[in-house]
């Protein structure tokens, strides 16, 4: 039943509010159409802020791009600089007498006097120390008397040898007419020839005995002992009534003028060492004194633990101011058996496949592999890989492919 009022009937029991409910509202179909228009525009307008600029800057993109595509890529090229072929180089070395060599006795003895100490000069065959060799005495006596002995028993060949031919040609005389038999010439022809064997053997002797003698003359002439060049005495092992023996050694000497510089080379500018080439040495100890020397010669083998040539380099010294064992430095130029080509820095490309340089030929790029000789900082020294009168890109860049067109800029 519907209330006077038109409001429907309350309910009655348990659920009674205690008041009548308001009659639900009816939305308006103008309002409706109006949330969703605006709903609909705000939808577009976000969607339009948020894909229009992305689109934008897409097409802008593949514009450039194909813009990039269609223009050729301008650079910048240079002619690498031919360098000197010769290479400059500071080396350490070990100063080293030309000659050195230690003085021993040839004959057992007793120093009977010693006539040089250390840091005396000598000469040539100058007398170092006497020896006195009793035994050599003995056995010098020993074989001149052997020698008397066998000259001796030449004699006594000959006589013999005379006294056979002399039975021979008796027994020659007799033996046809029968007085003597044949027996007793073949018999005495026998001895004849025995008699010059002797002789020859007792010359033999004495040719033996002779050369005894002479063995022990030449080797009493060791007991003056003699400088064998010209030097300084750098050691003296023996005193006066010392007991020496050929193993016993008694002097040091060496020979200072000119002196040995050895120097090692490695093995980048072994191959450059040459005879007669120029150095220079130092000494910390004389400050700013040069020393010129040359390469006088080298080992021509590299020591396989250090990779370096031993090089001597033969200075003069004749007022022994370089004294053996000291350090110096030597200054080398040596002549690169390559060309030597320079580029900038900024030239080489370092990546995956190694050192490379761009060279621009016929409108189109070449990479090309090089090999560094010396990096100095701003420029690269090549040893190989690039050609005299190329044209290098000056700044390397990843734009840089094998074969794209790009155009020079003058």
């Amino acid at each position: 039943m519907s209330h006077p009022s038109g409001r429907p009937p309350r309910p009655e029991g348990p659920e009674d509010l205690g008041f009548d409910l308001p009659p639900p509202a009816r939305p308006r179909r103008t309002r409706v159409a109006l949330a969703i228009v605006f709903g609909a525009v705000v939808l577009a307008g976000a969607f339009a802020a948020a894909y229009l600029p992305k689109r934008h800057a897409s097409l802008a993109l593949a514009a450039d791009a194909r813009q990039s595509e269609d223009k050729r890529l301008r650079v910048q090229v240079v002619k690498p600089a031919v360098k000197s072929s010769d290479r400059a180089m500071r080396l350490p070395g070990s100063v080293q007498p030309l000659q050195e060599t230690t003085v021993y006795p040839r004959a057992n003895g007793y120093v009977r006097d010693w006539k040089v100490d250390i840091g005396d000069r000598v000469e040539a065959g100058a007398i170092l120390a006497d020896i006195d060799t009793p035994e050599l005495d003995q056995q010098l006596g020993q074989a001149r008397a052997q020698l008397n002995q066998a000259k001796a028993q030449v004699a006594q060949a000959l006589a013999n040898r005379e006294f056979a031919s002399t039975s021979l040609r008796r027994y020659q005389l007799l033996a046809p007419s029968g007085v003597a038999s044949q027996q007793e010439l073949e018999q005495h022809q026998a001895e004849a020839k025995v008699a010059e064997a002797n002789v020859t053997v007792a010359n033999a002797n004495v040719a033996a005995q002779e050369a005894n003698v002479a063995r022990l003359q030449e080797l009493k002439s060791f007991a003056r002992v003699k400088a064998p060049f010209a030097g300084t005495v750098n050691q003296r092992m023996i005193d006066k009534g010392a007991l020496v023996a050929p193993t016993t050694p008694l002097f040091k000497i060496s020979s200072a003028d000119p002196v040995r510089v050895l120097v090692q080379v490695p093995q980048n500018a072994a191959p450059a060492v040459k005879t007669d080439v120029p150095a220079e040495v130092t000494v910390r100890e004389y400050g700013d004194r040069v020393f010129k020397g040359t390469v006088a010669r080298a080992s021509g083998a590299l020591d396989p633990a250090t990779r370096t040539m031993t090089t001597e380099v033969r200075v003069p010294n004749p007022d022994g101011a370089l004294l053996s064992g000291m350090y110096a430095q030597v200054a080398l130029t040596l002549p690169t058996p390559h060309q030597i080509l320079e580029v900038p820095a900024t030239a080489v490309m370092n990546d995956a496949k190694g050192l490379r340089v761009a060279t621009v030929k016929d409108g189109k790029v070449h990479l090309v592999p090089i090999v560094v000789e010396r990096d100095t900082g701003t420029t690269m020294e090549l040893a190989s890989g690039l050609e005299e009168g190329a044209e290098v890109v000056k700044l390397a860049s990843a734009e840089l492919v094998e074969g794209r067109e790009v155009e020079i800029a003058r």
